[in-house]
């Protein structure tokens, strides 16, 4: 059979490192610090079938389902496992193009664990794949054409010399849908440029569902955020939703092939449907509505992203969901969820709309009472802040470091055993409405008030590992093995930071005074 398009993943994404949530982050650490045969012992690859992947990332999905509807042939396309994909490529084939997220290691939370300097596992698997396809291609003298996209495509083009010297053909960035056939006919034909920017949005009508399973059962649900925070990319795209009865046709995909969990993959799931678009608060029945209709058909239902406003603005959706998923102590809701920084200025100043239907005034608040909704009703938010951000004080970083040291101490006074959550410092990167500032350097521009931030950050990471783990993972049976690694890990990584701080004469371990902020309670 010939094979006119072969499309992959880089292994950093098809890899389910053995069904242990977070743990999606690994390829972020650095070879140098993690031993290759730790990392290949947690690095588990989706199922294939004679070299085809029976689930896929879901953007592969999408750019299949989008080539089929523009007209190419199902015998035509192949989405690969990366280990497999020389078993697809023949004389015939025009395009192998790689899905991939952070091909140069110069994402935020990469850029956080190898201070850059040291090479991520993200960076060694991608560019190890490119240069076997370069390899493979010039000892047959084949001519297919390398073609790469996603939403790291902006890394490509920053180091031309190595996306030359990888021999990679064509960088896509973009959404694709609605141009994709005509994209992947121009390179073809010879007539595309290197670097492609789709700088259109497709409407949700021409956005062709998935035809095949997609990992870990993920479906889209929304488009774009409409928040407009300015370091954020998505954020800064139009919001579209998707009527229930497209998700669920991807939901039917996924379930026939006997995946029991839906991932509803949005920016903001408190934001599906929203109709406030000038104060965002939730439109509470549809975001119901939606986890009622998903898990008729499967047995657990997980957002991926949302704002703490939202949840801490309808607690019903929390308390709905929670019931509907039957969560409880041994069975969470994860979530991940932009803190950015405890500071009301700064969150007014780069993210205007992040706190509404709140004020800026009120975004300490927001974080304590939204976490404790959260916990009430067994979602555990895993939080990210931002480190070198624009405009950003000394003083913004002692107050996220305060706000973690209260959250801690607040929640566990009023929920006991049922507070959960996990805060994840990222590195700044230039992106969104503020590409032309400068990458956040870890090593130059560390300050007290920084590492106070990143030390109570891990710190706490460390008190979760020991004693949120196992509920987390409940059932897993990889927990045994893989929990002393987790506390080990971090306890190395909370060691390194104590002695970085040492080295610029700051005592981390000198108490905090907490913010003054209380918990109040909530009605639903």
């Amino acid at each position: 059979m010939k094979t006119r398009i072969v499309l992959t993943s880089d292994p950093s994404l098809t890899s389910t490192f053995r069904n242990i949530p977070l743990l999606d982050f690994l390829p972020c650490a650095p070879v140098e610090s993690v031993p290759k045969f730790i990392y290949m012992f947690l690095d588990t690859q989706l199922p294939e079938e004679q070299g085809r992947l029976i689930q896929a990332p879901y953007a592969i999905r999408k750019v299949e389902a989008a080539l089929l509807k523009d007209g190419f042939k199902r015998e035509e396309v192949v989405v690969a496992h990366p280990g497999k994909v020389e078993k697809f490529i023949d004389k015939d084939t025009t395009i192998v193009g790689i899905n991939t997220m952070d091909p140069y290691g110069l994402g935020p939370v990469t850029l956080m664990f190898t201070r850059g300097k040291k090479t991520s596992y993200s960076k060694y698997l991608f560019t190890s794949l490119v240069k076997r396809l370069r390899d493979y291609r010039e000892r047959k003298g084949y001519d297919f054409k390398i073609v790469v996209g996603g939403q790291a495509g902006w890394q490509l083009e920053l180091k031309r010399d190595l996306t030359e010297e990888l021999g990679i053909d064509h960088v896509i960035t973009g959404e694709i849908e609605h141009v994709a056939g005509e994209i992947f006919w121009e390179i073809e034909s010879g007539s595309a440029d290197k670097f492609i920017e789709v700088k259109t949005w497709p409407k949700i009508e021409e956005i062709p569902p998935i035809v095949n399973p997609s990992y870990k059962g993920m479906v889209e649900v929304m488009r774009g955020c409409g928040r407009g925070c300015r370091f954020c990319s998505p954020n800064l795209r139009a919001a579209r939703f998707y009527p229930l009865e497209k998700i669920m046709e991807e939901v039917e995909i996924n379930a026939r092939a006997g995946q029991k969990k839906a991932w509803l993959h949005s920016e903001d799931i408190f934001n599906y449907m929203v109709e406030d678009r000038k104060n965002f608060y939730p439109n509470e029945d549809a975001v119901i509505e939606l986890f009622r209709k998903v898990l008729e058909r499967v047995e657990f239902a997980n957002p991926t992203h949302g704002t703490l406003a939202g949840a801490l603005a309808a607690p019903r959706i929390l308390k709905e969901v929670c019931e509907m998923d039957r969560a409880g102590p041994e069975r969470w809701v994860g979530i991940q969820v932009g803190l950015e920084t405890a500071s009301p200025e700064l969150i007014k100043k780069l993210a205007n709309n992040k706190m509404k239907p709140f004020s800026a005034e009120e975004w300490p608040w927001v974080v304590l009472n939204g976490t404790y909704a959260f916990n009430k009703f067994f979602w555990f938010p895993a939080y990210t802040t931002i480190v070198g951000l624009p405009w950003e004080s000394e003083e913004d970083h002692l107050d996220t470091a305060r706000l973690i040291v209260t959250m801690e101490k607040r929640l566990r006074e009023k929920l006991g055993e049922r507070a959960h959550f996990t805060v994840t410092p990222l590195a700044f990167v230039p992106m969104g409405g503020l590409k032309d500032k400068e990458f956040f350097n870890v090593e130059e521009r560390l300050n007290k008030g920084m590492i106070l931030h990143i030390y109570h950050a891990w710190r706490h990471l460390v008190k979760e590992v020991d004693k949120g783990l196992r509920r987390v993972t409940k059932g897993n049976p990889n927990f045994w093995v893989f929990a002393p690694l987790a506390k080990l890990g971090s306890r190395l990584v909370v060691r390194s930071i104590k002695k970085w701080a040492r080295k610029h004469g700051v005592d981390v371990e000198k108490p905090l005074e907490p913010m003054d902020v209380k918990i109040e309670e909530i009605e639903v």
